[in-house]
């Protein structure tokens, strides 16, 4: 592993945080950073760092003390304020005790720590707090534990790192941890560092470039090691297929998501779906196909730390019936279903109900597709992927250079369900649409990116089809810099085209892995009287608004059947449908034709649990960040043909209805995320978004 430590860099750590920190910390900062940037070190806020330096109390008296990484905060962004300050004193007192249970040591966190406003520590404070060293690193090594995760992992530490490091058998993180490795320590004070069984490597020295330098060098030697082991070895291919992974991903992906989301007990919405993150690397593909895979793939992860986003082991599926689509869906409705047993039944033998727990698995694993990874979020899933990207190739390199060995079942049901490590997965599914995907046509434009917007408050993640990829891009940065990072997906689409429709599904199923809300909204209009309406206009608008309705309808349809989750089909119709105007004959009748296929649509799809049902606005005109494509290009006809200039139509159409409402996008995304949420059991409704147009009540 190459050593990025440079002093320069170091130094202009220190003098740019030097108003804000001591420069103690700001190496500490630096040295993190340097460790959280590394992916074969530690992966989404794994790992934890201190330094000991004083702080000044109440009393103004400067003492003894700890700054150590916050429990979950990611170490390549650490800044001054993840680091929380205990006093030491208070914390060196507990080493005398025999036994701290985990309610009484996040307690003497809480007591330690200088501001009460400070978030948790990480849960090896005490293990930071009672080594002597000023600067204490800890990671979870891919190398390091592809070497301890082996029946006789001792010996293996000792031929690649002699008499360097303490080694310490699987102890519970934490208290017990703590006094494990102070006692290992003071059995060999000349330690450079201490190797954790299963867990990873700690290495500790008075400044924070030792500390740091000691931490490359041992991964270094371990790799180095593996390398030597491996040399000659590599996993048998056993598996070959003529179709892409991509391909047969886009197959599989909505099957499983179908099969993967859990009952939640609610009437209104009985099912919870996952998004997926799909990954089919080099790397990946190599483990899927190899003949080893079916019997390395199920075996327990590389550490306890990993078990909140993967659970203790993935589902592999041998020999799947690619070219067999019914055949493949009886063996993946298999497959889970027998996960879903076993993990329930390693949960009652440690002596809790399975009951209202997510049993579905976190990762599968299919030979000629990949690993599909999934999270309650696309940022969450991402956490598993690369977790389990390293995952496997750690279990590669132990495979190869001698057996693989995980943590005991015991440890790993301790440290699933234990209280400090999934309090940090907080309230994961309270919003309304959270878990869902919504297919947005026309997404760039006024009503298009307010849907998106709305939907994604409401915690859906949001795919943006559109023709006009500009728009798109800046309409996807614009959402992720509001909502988060993976929230939003750009997809650019020609609705009149199936080839483009088809491809832009697919693209939006590899990505998310399904969808659930269906949100038919591009729209064009032409202004012309009837007796001067070319066919070629006529054509045209229909093309776009209602055949480009039917064709993105058509493909939602079938990825809705594939997951079997019911859903939504939400059109974005128009007032028109009920009050057309002179000189949009067009415009009305295609409005009209995409409202009629969703009421032929509810009948159709209610014995599917998917719900059909219009929206029809008027006059959104946008706003000056996104304006209304359409309304750009029709407003002058539209204004003329009504005796007005183009700037006097807001106000028009705001003055002509009853409420005098001015109309807006998010007025619309309030409408989608109303039958989107399943509040009413409806389907088949048309709801007017006018501000009380009379002539277009719905009859």
């Amino acid at each position: 592993m190459k050593n990025r430590w440079n002093d320069k860099d170091a130094k202009t750590t220190v003098n740019r945080l030097s108003r804000n920190v001591q420069p103690d910390i700001a190496l500490r900062l630096y040295a993190a950073h340097l460790i959280g940037r590394e992916s074969d070190l530690v992966l989404h806020g794994g790992g934890n760092v201190s330094v000991k330096c004083d702080e000044r109390d109440a009393f103004g008296d400067d003492v003894p003390a700890i700054r150590v990484k916050a429990s979950g905060t990611n170490m390549a962004t650490l800044v001054p304020s993840d680091m929380p300050a205990l006093n030491l004193a208070s914390l060196a007192r507990f080493r005398k005790l025999d036994a701290l249970s985990d309610a009484d040591m996040v307690s003497a966190f809480r007591t330690s720590q200088f501001d009460g406003d400070a978030p948790l520590p990480s849960i090896e404070t005490m293990l930071h707090a009672f080594l002597p060293h000023r600067y204490v690193d800890h990671s979870h090594a891919d190398a390091v534990l592809a070497l301890t995760n082996q029946p006789d992992p001792a010996s293996l530490i000792r031929e690649a790192l002699g008499d360097r490091v303490a080694v310490i058998p699987y102890v519970r993180p934490g208290f017990e941890l703590a006094k494990a490795a102070a006692k290992a320590l003071e059995a060999m004070p000349n330690a450079d560092g201490l190797i954790l069984l299963q867990h990873g490597l700690v290495t500790f020295g008075e400044d924070a470039r030792t500390s740091f330098d000691r931490h490359i060098e041992i991964v270094t030697a371990c790799e180095e090691l593996l390398a030597d082991r491996c040399a000659d070895r590599k996993l048998t291919v056993s598996f070959a297929c003529d179709e892409s992974p991509e391909a047969l991903a886009i197959t599989a992906a909505p099957i499983l998501r179908g099969l993967l989301a859990e009952n939640t007990n609610d009437e209104d919405r009985p099912r919870q779906p996952s998004i997926l993150e799909w990954r089919a690397t080099d790397g990946i593909m190599a483990f899927v196909n190899s003949q080893e895979a079916e019997k390395l793939a199920p075996t327990p992860a590389l550490t306890g730390d990993h078990l909140l986003h993967t659970k203790p082991w993935p589902l592999f599926v041998p020999h799947p019936a690619w070219r067999d689509d019914d055949e493949l869906k009886r063996q993946l409705e298999s497959a889970v279903t027998s996960f879903r047993k076993q993990y329930e039944a390693y949960v009652v033998r440690h002596g809790r109900s399975a009951e209202c727990l997510d049993t579905a698995p976190r990762v599968v694993l299919l030979p000629g597709a990949g690993a599909f990874c999934w999270g309650p979020s696309k940022r969450l899933a991402r956490v598993t992927a690369d977790i389990h990207e390293h995952t496997l190739a750690a279990k590669t390199a132990a495979h190869l250079a001698g057996s693989y060995q995980g943590l005991s079942e015991e440890h790993l049901y301790d440290m699933e369900f234990r209280d400090l490590q999934r309090r940090k997965l907080g309230g994961l599914h309270s919003k309304p649409l959270a878990g869902q995907v919504v297919m947005i046509s026309g997404g760039a434009g006024a009503i298009g990116v307010a849907v998106a917007d709305c939907c994604a408050a409401a915690g859906a993640h949001v795919a943006l089809a559109d023709l006009d990829e500009p728009r798109l891009r800046h309409a996807v940065e614009t959402l992720e810099a509001r909502h988060g990072e993976g929230i939003a997906l750009a997809i650019h689409m020609d609705v009149t085209n199936e080839t483009s429709v088809r491809d832009g599904y697919d693209t939006v199923v590899c990505h998310f892995g399904g969808v659930d809300i269906v949100v038919p909204n591009a729209g064009i209009a032409h202004v012309s009287p009837i007796e001067a309406l070319s066919l070629e206009d006529f054509r045209r608008v229909l093309d776009v608004n209602a055949v480009g309705y039917l064709l993105f309808m058509r493909e939602g349809i079938r990825i809705l059947k594939e997951q079997g989750l019911g859903g939504h089909i939400i059109i974005s119709a128009s007032k028109n449908v009920f009050g057309p105007g002179k000189d949009f004959g067009a415009y009305s009748a295609s409005k009209a034709a995409g409202h009629q296929l969703g009421k032929v649509a509810a009948i159709e799809l209610a014995p599917f649990g998917v719900r059909v049902n219009m929206i029809n606005a008027d006059a959104v005109f946008g706003d000056e960040e996104n304006p209304s494509g359409l309304w750009e290009t029709v407003g002058p006809d539209r204004a003329k043909s009504r005796n007005l200039e183009a700037k006097d139509l807001p106000d028009y159409y705001r003055q002509r209805n009853l409420l005098k409402a001015r109309v807006l996008g998010r007025h619309v995304g309030n409408a989608v995320v109303f039958f989107a949420s399943n509040a009413t059991p409806t389907t088949g409704a048309t709801l007017p978004v006018d501000g009380g147009v009379v002539e277009a009540f719905p009859r």
